[in-house]
């Protein structure tokens, strides 16, 4: 159990490292468009754990001035994600339009098909 003890203490950390190692290779290893951008999304999930983490402390408040209150929690990275989710949402969403173009104009969403297809019209 001594052993186990750093390692749960820790966590967050391995959640976020899971996440991002899931997200890079789901972005690099896949062809197809929309398996790409679940990844880049499971990516940016990881970073958003990763900044939240350390912004909470154990027996912290809101930062409002009090006389009996002296350790207060930073709430700048919660602000900082929230608005990292509503760049992420309207990143997601260009590219999901971007993917719904390609497959009009190629009518696949898969990577390797589309090079073919630009190696054919060359």
């Amino acid at each position: 159990m001594e052993v186990l003890q750093p390692i749960l203490a820790h966590f967050n950390h391995w959640i976020t490292i899971f996440l991002m190692v899931a997200g890079l290779y789901v972005v690099v290893a896949r062809g197809n468009m929309i398996k790409k951008l679940i990844g880049l999304s499971l990516f940016q999930t990881s970073v958003y754990l990763l900044y939240i983490s350390p912004g909470k402390i154990l027996g912290g408040t809101a930062p409002i001035i009090g006389d009996n209150i002296e350790v207060y929690s930073n709430p700048l990275p919660h602000v900082l994600i929230l608005t990292a989710i509503v760049v992420g949402v309207a990143t997601l969403a260009l590219g999901l339009g971007l993917v719904v173009r390609i497959n009009e104009v190629y009518g696949t969403i898969e990577e390797d098909e589309i090079f073919t297809q630009e190696d054919d019209d060359e």
